[in-house]
C-alpha cells in the first residue's frame, strides 16, 4: 500500500473536525495519509481547533504534514479528498432556524421544515464555492460532503454542478444501525446487510439480515414497538435529552407502517403537533449544542494547547467520522463496499422521479457510487417522498432564480407548515434573519 493521501477538511473550525482526524489516524494502516489540511473562512475559530489538532498529530503521527488556512488556493491544491462539513451562519443562525418557526407553532428543526429550508438557502453557495475551488486547484479530487441539510445540498449540486465529483452522505442512518446492532447483540453494524430507501432524513429500512441471510427484522420490530430506538450506549453525539426523546418517539412513527423501520427524522413530518408541544421555544437543540458539545470540544482544545500535549485529550470519534473514512477508502482502493449514500435515483426506485436525489444502498469503487435497485415502493412512502422532494427542488430553484414565489411555494408544500399564510409570514421573517446569507429574493 504505497499510495498515501492528501486530505482537506472544509469546515476546519467545526467541533466534528477532531473526531474526523482521530478516525483518520485510527485507520492509517488501511488508509495511509501524507497530509491533512484544514480550511475555514473563520480563521479565529479554526485556529483553536487546529492548534490542538496540530499537537495531536505531532505526538501520534509526526510524519503526517499538517496545516490550516483561510486561503482556498492553499487548502485545495494537491488534495485527493475534501471532507466537507461546513455550517454557514454557525450556531447563531441555527438557533434562529429553530426558534423562528416555533413562534408560529411550526416545527423548529435544523434540517426539517422551515429551519431546514432556511439552512439550505445558506448552505448552497458555500458548497458550490468549495466545489469550484476544487475544480480550479485539484480537479481530480472527490468531495465527500456531509454538510447539512444534505438533501437540499445534494439537489443543488445535481442541478447546478452536475459534473462535480461529489458524494453526499449522512451519518444518521449509521447511528441508527449501530443501535440495531446493539439491540441484536452484534459487535458491529457491518455484520448486517440492510435495504433502505428514501430521501435524506426521510427514509425506511425494509430488510435487515445477517451475513448468512437470516432475517433480523422480527427481533428489531418487537423491540422498536415497545422502546423505539432507545438503547443504553455511550453515543457521544446523541446523548442529549432531545435526542433521547427522538429515539423514543420512533415507536409512534413505526406504528404507521410496522412492515418497515423508520428514520428518526420522520418524527418531524408525521408527529408535528407532538414536536411543537414538546419544544421549548426559548431553549432549542441549538442551545443544547452550544451549551454542551461546543463548550466540551473547545474546552478540550484549549486544555491541549495549554498543556502542550494531547495525551488523555477530551476529543471523541463520531459516528460519521467512521463512515467518511470507509467511503474514502472504498474510492481510493476500489473496494466495492456497500454503503448508504444520497444519489440520483435513475430508476433505482422504479416508480419514483428519475432525477430525485434519493438515499439508498450503493456499491462504491474508484468511479464513485453504483446505486442498487430498490424496486417499487408503497403508496404511503411514495406520496410522502414526492411531496418532500418537490420541496427540495423548489428551494434550489428559488435560490438559483432568486424567486420569492418558489420559496413561498416550498414552505407551503412542506408537511410541517399548516397553510400558505403561515408560510408567507414565516418566509418574511426568515428573509430578514438571513439577509447576510441568502440571495435577494424578487
Amino acid at each position: 500500500m504505497d499510495k498515501k493521501f492528501s486530505i482537506a477538511i472544509a469546515g476546519g473550525g467545526s467541533t466534528f473536525t477532531p473526531g474526523i482526524i482521530l478516525m483518520l489516524l485510527d485507520h492509517m494502516d488501511t488508509f495511509p495519509i501524507r497530509q491533512i489540511k484544514l480550511y475555514d473562512n473563520d480563521g479565529e475559530r479554526q485556529a483553536k481547533i487546529a492548534g490542538a489538532c496540530e499537537i495531536l498529530l505531532r505526538e501520534r503521527f509526526p510524519q503526517v504534514q499538517f496545516s490550516y488556512t483561510v486561503k482556498p488556493e492553499e487548502a485545495f491544491c494537491d488534495v485527493d479528498f475534501v471532507m466537507a462539513h461546513i455550517r454557514v451562519g454557525k450556531y447563531r443562525m441555527r438557533e434562529l432556524d429553530e426558534k423562528i418557526p416555533l413562534k408560529y407553532n411550526v416545527v423548529g428543526q435544523e434540517t426539517c421544515g422551515p429551519g431546514g429550508i432556511a439552512y439550505g438557502m445558506r448552505s448552497i453557495a458555500g458548497v458550490l464555492e468549495i466545489l469550484d475551488y476544487m475544480e480550479q486547484y485539484s480537479p481530480n479530487a472527490w468531495m465527500l460532503n456531509y454538510s447539512n441539510p444534505a438533501a437540499i445540498v445534494a439537489e443543488a449540486t445535481r442541478k447546478l454542478r452536475p459534473k462535480a465529483k461529489i458524494i453526499n452522505i449522512c451519518d444518521m442512518p449509521i447511528g441508527i444501525e449501530r443501535s440495531f446492532a446493539t439491540i441484536l447483540g452484534l459487535k458491529d453494524r457491518k455484520e448486517m446487510i440492510c435495504r433502505y430507501y428514501g430521501l435524506n432524513h426521510f427514509g425506511w429500512w425494509t430488510s435487515i439480515t445477517d451475513q448468512e441471510g437470516n432475517d433480523l427484522m422480527p427481533v428489531l420490530q418487537d423491540y422498536v414497538k415497545e422502546n423505539g430506538y432507545v438503547v443504553n450506549t455511550e453515543d457521544f453525539q446523541h446523548k442529549d435529552p432531545s435526542w433521547k426523546d427522538t429515539y423514543r418517539k420512533v415507536r409512534d412513527v413505526y406504528a404507521l407502517d410496522p412492515e418497515t423501520l423508520p428514520n428518526t427524522y420522520l418524527k418531524y413530518y408525521l408527529c408535528q403537533d407532538y414536536v411543537v408541544s414538546h419544544s421549548d421555544k426559548n431553549y432549542t437543540r441549538a442551545n443544547e449544542v452550544m451549551d454542551g458539545r461546543e463548550k466540551q470540544v473547545f474546552s478540550a482544545a484549549e486544555e491541549i494547547i495549554r498543556k502542550g500535549t494531547a495525551e488523555d485529550c477530551g476529543f471523541h470519534v463520531d459516528n460519521h467520522a467512521s463512515f467518511i473514512v470507509d467511503l474514502a477508502r472504498a474510492i481510493a482502493f476500489n473496494t466495492g463496499e456497500r454503503m448508504l449514500l444520497i444519489v440520483r435515483n435513475d430508476g433505482a426506485i422504479s416508480n419514483f422521479d428519475e432525477d430525485a436525489m434519493v438515499e439508498i444502498p450503493c456499491i462504491v469503487g474508484k468511479n464513485g457510487p453504483e446505486p442498487l435497485s430498490m424496486g417499487k415502493i408503497p403508496t404511503f412512502q411514495k406520496g410522502l417522498m414526492e411531496q418532500q422532494v418537490a420541496v427540495e427542488k423548489l428551494v434550489v430553484e428559488a435560490w438559483a432564480e432568486k424567486s420569492y414565489q418558489k420559496l413561498w411555494q416550498a414552505l407551503t408544500l412542506s408537511k410541517t407548515v399548516p397553510s400558505g399564510e403561515v408560510a408567507r409570514q414565516l418566509l418574511n421573517e426568515l428573509i430578514e434573519a438571513n439577509r447576510e446569507f441568502w440571495p435577494e429574493l424578487k
